[in-house]
């Protein structure tokens, strides 16, 4: 994945229509109609009559299993009749099918908002919870999020209170459907001519999405077209056109919506008694408050900046040495060119070389032989029967896979493939949990189901899907997201897999990156799609020095968007344009360029829906994957004994345990940030 826009991506960890009520994201009153034609009507429908079967449990009857437990059992089997669904509104090429997924999404999320406020559900809730039931691990948490999530329901408010926020919170639910459709249904093209496309490899033009008018290249903004054009177009102006076109993708009508959304998030806080939205986000995760995430800045800035400028300096110098103008200034579309550049002069790293020793097949042999190996797994593709096990494939790029447990046996999971672009799909890279591991009253297990969801450009006729070095990294983040879904071990839906605290949920799969950048590992697969030859120990040697090249820059980038979040969710909202006014002041602000506008790359910053407030987990939880990674490698790489540790400690375990504990008994003592500095190149 792209350092230079990893950040940019959502990793659809758990779709929000199911897990609103479980994270408390939101809340609901009375009981909600189903509409008729909603096209999960009789999934709603058997949710609703669970509910009432809690509710007219008799109080000496009333029981964790009939109650809490039988709480995660409507959300669970909710998930399993609905999710799939809802995900065809990302990958789906039918338009009807696409439509019905978001509708989906809207009529799911509407009755879990409902279903929160509902009162004799919460009474009954409430007075289980107040025989003081003895109940350890697992279901203790459980109860105890529970009562916390109806505290931030808003249980405690006022009838009129109640069914204020209820309508604010539909309202959000219906314009984050509405920002993200516009996100995906984003056309953006920029016609540019052969001339003007200088300096990019004869790959670029042989992709097969790439169109054309005549002579005309229309350039569109998914990752196998922007991001070549970043790295190799000669073209200063024609880089400049192409990032502008990027940053202003979804248009204004998207930054009205988000406006919109911020407005609603700050008006709800209120009703809650939060200070803003920043506060109630963070107040289930590790940080707690919007304080501890500024802190976190606070005290890592000065340290990047240092590295930021040493950074600054020599990609200025890269410029100017390359344009012949002593007084070329360095923008946002110079970056990835001349780090490409530094790479090739400096380090003898050829990024188009180094590709033809990637080719999709091979990576993902490897990617497959090293995680079995780790974890004690085995893999079985079973794409040709899925049909006849009712598992829908949606395109003929994707494929199916079973994990079992080579221990046991035991088959832990499945999951899908969806690596290749194409009109209306989801355009990034993300991991969908489409079910989670669950173990029912009666003692059936669902099994969890995953689907991993990329753009890695497809073969040609004379040649295999080459991946970049980047574009591998990608790979092992998103399977690390897999893995952490399809290994979970906990018994409640509330906490399985990737049901962690959201700023620290990227850290498994952080952590699973720096696998690509090992020598032994990368000789175990990485070999030349002609030859066959593994990859030259030169050039991995000058992939690793050059590692670090802008390292202190791209860390900056992050931060930037991290605090641009927490910004909209902190700051009153003001006149319309607020987010493109805070987004530009504070560009220049945090990071060492000067300000670009013009620009509103909030209006296709899919992160503002689901993770608002939470941008700054990314590096949050980079402080907790970098120490991790040095235990694991000092236990060994490649050694099963130190991958069945890992798996049992922090992937099984889901989120049954808060993750400040996962990592201390992990690394057997307390984290610091000695490792994370180090990552980013920075001696102390």
């Amino acid at each position: 994945m792209d350092t230079r826009v990893k950040r940019d991506i959502s990793d659809r960890l758990r779709r929000p229509a199911v897990a609103l009520l479980a994270v408390g994201l939101v809340a609901a009153s009375a009981l909600a109609d189903i509409p008729e034609d909603s096209p999960v009507a009789e999934a709603l429908r058997r949710a609703e009559a669970s509910v009432v079967d809690i509710v007219e449990i008799s109080a000496d009857q009333r029981t964790f299993d009939n109650t809490i437990g039988a709480l995660d059992d409507i959300q669970a089997r909710l998930e399993l009749d609905t999710n799939m669904v809802q995900f065809m509104a990302s990958v789906s090429t039918d338009t009807t099918e696409r439509e019905q997924g978001r509708r989906a999404t809207q009529d799911v999320e509407a009755w879990l908002i409902d279903l929160s406020k509902r009162e004799d559900l919460y009474h009954a809730v409430k007075a289980y919870a107040a025989g003081n039931p003895k109940l350890y691990g697992e279901q203790e948490r459980l109860l105890a999020y529970t009562m916390r999530d109806y505290r931030r329901a808003g249980m405690q408010l006022t009838p009129d209170k109640r069914d204020e926020l209820t309508q604010i919170q539909k309202e959000i639910s219906r314009l984050s459907i509405a920002f993200d459709q516009n996100i995906n249904d984003d056309e953006t093209m920029v016609p540019l001519t052969r001339e003007e496309l200088s300096g990019l490899p004869d790959s670029f033009f042989d992709n097969e999405s790439l169109k054309r008018s005549g002579d005309i290249y229309l350039v569109g903004m998914s990752y196998p077209q922007f991001l070549p054009i970043m790295d190799y177009c000669d073209n200063e102006t024609t880089r400049k056109k192409v990032w502008l076109a990027y940053k202003r993708r979804a248009g204004q009508k998207n930054v009205a919506v988000i406006e919109q959304i911020i407005q609603l998030r700050h008006d709800a806080a209120k009703l809650l008694g939060y200070a803003h939205p920043a506060d109630y986000e963070t107040e289930v995760r590790m940080s707690k408050n919007a304080a501890t995430v500024m802190d976190f800045y606070e005290k890592l800035r000065p340290l990047v900046r240092v590295k930021a400028e040493r950074d600054y300096q020599q990609f200025v110098a890269a410029k100017r040495g390359h344009t012949g103008l002593s007084d070329a200034k360095l923008f946002p579309w110079d970056m990835s060119f001349y780090q490409n550049r530094l790479k090739m002069t400096e380090y003898a790293v050829d990024s188009q070389q180094v590709r033809e020793y990637f080719p999709l097949e091979r990576v993902i042999e490897g990617l497959f032989s090293i995680t079995q190996l780790l974890y004690g797994l085995e893999y079985k593709e079973v794409t040709a029967t899925a049909g006849d096990a009712g598992r829908p494939l949606w395109h003929d790029d994707v494929r199916l896979f079973e994990v079992y447990d080579t221990a046991t046996g035991e088959r832990l999971g499945d999951f899908y493939l969806d690596l290749h672009p194409r009109d209306n799909k989801y355009g990034h890279a993300a991991q969908w949990g489409l079910a989670q591991h669950k173990v029912w009253s009666d003692g059936r297990v669902t099994k969890p189901l995953a689907a991993l969801v990329c753009n890695f450009s497809k073969p040609t006729l004379d040649k295999p899907s080459l991946l970049t070095h980047d574009e591998v990294e990608t790979f092992f983040h998103e399977f690390g997201h897999c893995l952490h879904t399809i290994l979970s071990e906990a018994n409640y839906w509330r906490f399985a897999g990737t049901g962690v605290e959201r700023d620290f949920v990227e850290a498994p799969s952080q952590m699973f990156e720096n696998w690509i950048w090992d020598t032994d590992v990368l000789k175990t697969f990485a070999r030349h799609y002609e030859t066959d030859q593994a990859i030259p120990s030169r050039l991995v040697e000058g992939m690793i020095r050059a590692r670090h090249l802008g390292s202190g820059m791209l860390a900056e980038h992050q931060f930037y968007y991290g605090l641009v979040d927490m910004a909209y969710h902190t700051a009153e909202p003001g006149e319309p344009g607020f987010t493109t006014e805070i987004g530009i002041s504070l560009f220049s602000d945090v990071e060492l360029y000067d300000q670009v506008p013009s620009t509103h790359f909030q209006a296709a910053f899919g992160h503002l829906t689901g993770y608002q407030a939470g941008y700054y987990g990314y590096q949050w939880s980079l402080v907790y994957a970098s120490d991790m990674f040095q235990r694991f490698k000092e236990l060994g790489m490649l050694d099963p004994q130190a991958g069945r540790y890992y798996r049992r400690t922090i992937l099984a375990r889901g989120g049954a345990v808060d993750g400040l504990d996962l990592v201390r008994d992990y690394l057997a003592r307390e984290p610091d940030l000695s490792a994370y500095l180090a990552h980013l190149g920075l001696k102390e």
